[in-house]
């Protein structure tokens, strides 16, 4: 089913606004984004690190029920007690539940039911909001619900991206728009040099967070470059012609293995079959954008190329740094494009394409900052049980809801996984 969603999905503002509107604004995105969708589409598990949507549906509005409704307000009625078990992630806290790799079988409760799950939810907050403006705990447990709902709707996409690529019918989660013309090599590369010194790195404590982003803290960084801009996919059709995925001095030891287990001749998503280069997107199969930036490789692959170009990739310090000074702009998923979108011409200046388009690795393995402690309780399993086996990626994507991120947040995900919208960007050492 292809569809064009309507603005009222796609929210742009960067003003401060009560955290009931913001709220309600979020759980109607989510419905917005499933609307392409028809049923079964919603009901398929396209691997086990992908959700089905119904699942994602469901499992945001079990977090509201669980850590707010349940725990806050008095004579609250569960919706079905046996939702615990079907749409809890990772909470050991909280109990047993269905395996992830197999939330593809959930075809109970019907689709129907998450609709009215959700809706029965919605109705409480409404009451709980219409009360008096929440504050304290209550406000706090539901701003991290909003900002994990809006985690969960790039989820979203990046699995309905995964599952409509499995299928022999490559369909179209949107229209698809006119094909761009684009030439290898445009648009130009740049380099700014950055000044080495100690920095102040991690969040300050204004607006929100997630607990991996602090404390703030010092940290040493040695005078480097980074590039202007992301990686496109010419340049990483030159890597593949030169037989980049061929050889095995580029590759880490694991990455090497993987490449010959896998197969990889290319990012995923791509094929050339009899012609020329495509590439699967949200707007079905489409011919290669040359300029555009290069997306769903690993960090495996990330690496290899950054080692093939004489370059290496940024560490996670030297990415804040390049992006501190830098607006919160970008081809994210307010911007409608839904795909990742060639630079823009520029003078030379700041980073172009900080935050958007692809999310961008970093050589930095996901590790707790000095003097980290997890947050008591349930909300502590968020972040810190995870802090091993994977690299930071910073910025954001074409499908990361507008107003989610900011230079200190903290992205991750283990080496191989490369089914999200992710890229790179280069950097080198010296000023």
């Amino acid at each position: 089913m292809s569809s064009q969603l309507s603005t009222r999905a796609l929210p742009r503002t960067s003003s401060p606004r009560p955290l009931g509107e913001r709220l309600f604004e979020t759980r109607r995105l989510s419905l917005d984004l499933a609307q392409p969708l028809s049923a079964e589409d919603m009901v398929v598990q396209a691997m086990d690190d992908a959700s089905p949507t119904k699942w994602h549906l469901a499992h945001v509005t079990w977090f509201f029920e669980t850590f707010i409704l349940a725990k806050f307000v008095h004579g609250y009625r569960a919706f079905d007690e046996r939702f615990n078990f079907c749409f809890n992630s990772y909470y050991e806290s909280q109990g047993a539940r269905h395996p992830r790799a197999k939330r593809g079988l959930l075809t109970r409760p019907s689709i129907e039911d998450v609709f009215a799950y959700r809706a029965h939810v919605d109705e409480a907050l409404r009451n709980l909001f219409a009360q008096s403006e929440p504050e304290g705990e209550i406000a706090r447990l539901v701003e991290i619900g909003i900002n994990h709902e809006q985690q969960h709707q790039e989820l979203l996409l990046t699995d309905i991206l995964a599952l409509f690529a499995s299928s022999p019918l490559r369909p179209a989660y949107l229209s698809p728009k006119p094909a761009p013309v684009s030439t290898l090599g445009e648009p130009d590369l740049g380099w700014i040099s950055y000044a080495g010194g100690i920095h102040q790195l991690g969040h300050d404590g204004e607006g929100f967070s997630w607990d991996n982003e602090g404390p703030r803290h010092a940290a040493l960084i040695h005078p480097f470059k980074l590039a202007d801009r992301l990686v496109t996919n010419g340049e990483w059709l030159a890597f593949i012609e030169d037989g980049g995925y061929r050889t095995a001095a580029l590759w880490l030891a694991d990455g090497w293995v993987t490449v010959n287990r896998e197969g990889w001749r290319a990012p995923l998503y791509w094929d050339d079959g009899d012609g020329p280069w495509m590439a699967m997107s949200l707007e079905g199969r489409r011919p290669l954008d040359l300029a555009a930036p290069v997306s769903n490789v690993s960090y495996f692959e990330a690496d290899a190329f950054a080692r093939w170009s004489g370059k290496r990739l940024p560490t996670e310090f030297e990415w804040e740094v390049a992006a501190a000074s830098v607006p919160i702009a970008g081809n994210d998923l307010g911007s409608g494009a839904f795909k990742p979108l060639p630079a823009a011409k520029a003078a030379p200046g700041p980073p172009r394409q900080l935050f958007g388009d692809v999310w961008e690795w970093t050589q930095s393995a996901y590790l707790p900052y000095p003097g980290y402690r997890p947050p008591e309780g349930a909300i502590g399993e968020y972040n810190g049980k995870f802090m091993v086996s994977q690299q930071v990626l910073r910025g954001a994507s074409c499908v990361t809801p507008h107003g989610h991120t900011r230079a200190t947040y903290r992205n991750f995900f283990y080496p191989h996984q490369r089914w999200q919208f992710v890229g790179l960007r280069l950097a080198a050492d010296g000023a």
